[in-house]
């Protein structure tokens, strides 16, 4: 699986974002897929997932201002940024958890860079 995620720019603060994740291969059976991100001296982090049902999870920093949504036909999810804040800076990197009996395996897009001015 190869993911190639887009949509990242620079914005000031209270400015939107949305990201795109396109897959190469069909995601209606991708068990989870979600937005991590990496700010500058962090540690990567969830922002937001989403499972094969439609459940979707955020971080907490981000509940409210963030929106998580797939799109099977074009197999590709997006990440909705409102809000943005500086503290949302960092790369935005896309991750799909696939799992082939007995296993799961974790495939990570290349990132987006996000950057918030204020």
């Amino acid at each position: 699986v190869q993911l190639q995620a887009s949509g990242g720019g620079l914005v000031q603060a209270g400015g939107s974002l949305r990201l795109s994740c396109a897959a190469s291969t069909r995601i209606d059976s991708i068990k989870n897929m979600g937005w991590y991100r990496q700010g500058p001296g962090k540690q990567r982090e969830l922002v937001a997932s989403i499972t094969s049902d439609g459940i979707t999870n955020y971080a907490d920093s981000v509940q409210g201002r963030a929106f998580i949504s797939r799109d099977n036909a074009k197999n590709t999810i997006y990440l909705q940024m409102n809000s943005l804040q500086p503290d949302d800076t960092g790369v935005y990197y896309c991750k799909a958890d696939v799992r082939i009996l007995p296993r799961w395996y974790y495939y990570w897009g290349q990132g987006t860079q996000v950057t918030v001015s204020s």
